[in-house]
């Protein structure tokens, strides 16, 4: 039996344990993020019927026509809604561009709300009536197991345990539906399905990928396998979380490598759990007395940080 390459955490024992395990469950999330910035959950409450029907939904739609799928590309929504095609996106100061193609989910929003002309509307295909009920109803359950996490970061720092969980309250989050094809002939030679980088936001929920790949870089300069179980959610911090904290939970480099056969696919699906677009993402006093008693990092909103690392990876 393949054993996870990273600590493995139980949710139950944070929502419905007592004091002590609820105190051990952050104190092993805080430390894994401390450490390598990476941890696996299990019982997360995500449905895995809803996984594996997300996932059937996921290879009806990039099995369309490219015309077809074309016709959800646009580009003024900077990547942030609906489809982006093959090779677009890039890890910044990557030479290739990143080996997929993917789809994005946000917050369905009603009409007038104050944020939908920020972040702007879903789109779904046509094609598919099963796809918008399925990614939304994955997307609410990822978002509860999200907040969850969140509470725990929080009481680890000694933080409120609200304070983060709140801050993603109807916050910029993105579900991403990945398609990674057979690998194409001539293509860059520097080109890799995902190129090392570090995620935006402030955690992602990556839930079981169909495939291998999947590898964190160590401190030694080594990359270590992790692993797509099942029952499990793979977790890590974003850049957001690090400059949150100070760096106190690191932003830890990684990539999805190609496979040793180029015809094999992979999917994936990513939770990007990001702040509301106003939300201060400043270090937080109390991490920084912590690390030393200096910011690290400048003052920024959320929305101006993605705005700049959208530019960096090429979909704004």
């Amino acid at each position: 039996m393949t054993q996870q390459t990273i600590p493995v955490v139980n949710l139950e024992d944070f929502k419905n344990g007592n004091n002590a395990q609820r105190q051990g469950f952050a104190r092993a999330v805080g430390e894994a993020l401390e450490d390598t910035g990476f941890f696996a959950v299990t019982h997360h409450g995500v449905d895995p019927e809803l996984i594996r029907r997300a996932y059937q939904q996921a290879e009806a739609f990039f099995a369309l026509p490219d015309e077809k799928k074309l016709h959800y590309e646009d580009v003024k929504l900077k990547g942030q809604r609906g489809y982006t095609s093959f090779g677009r996106e890039h890890a910044k100061d990557h030479p290739a561009p990143d080996l997929k193609e993917f789809w994005h989910v946000g917050q369905e929003l009603p009409p007038g709300h104050r944020l939908l002309p920020v972040y702007g509307p879903n789109l779904w295909p046509a094609e598919l009536p099963e796809f918008q009920p399925v990614m939304l109803k994955l997307f609410a359950q990822l978002e509860a197991s999200a907040k969850q996490l969140l509470r725990a970061c929080a009481l680890h720092l000694g933080e409120s345990e609200q304070s983060f969980s709140e801050m993603v309250d109807d916050g910029d989050t993105i579900l991403r539906v990945i398609h990674y094809p057979p690998i194409p002939p001539g293509v860059h030679p520097a080109a890799v399905r995902a190129a090392a980088h570090e995620d935006i936001n402030l955690i992602t929920l990556l839930c079981e990928s169909t495939a291998e790949g999947l590898e964190l870089l160590q401190r030694d300069g080594r990359w270590r396998p992790i692993h797509a179980l099942q029952g499990q959610i793979v977790v890590d911090a974003g850049d957001m979380m690090q400059h949150l904290t100070n760096g106190v939970f690191k932003s830890t480099t990684h990539r999805v490598t190609n496979p040793s056969n180029d015809r094999e696919r992979r999917f994936s699906m990513p939770f990007f759990v990001h702040p509301r677009a106003e939300v201060d993402i400043t270090p937080r006093p109390g991490c920084v007395a912590r690390t030393g008693g200096t910011a690290k990092y400048p003052r920024r909103t959320a929305r101006q940080y993605l705005e700049e690392r959208l530019r960096e990876i090429g979909l704004a």
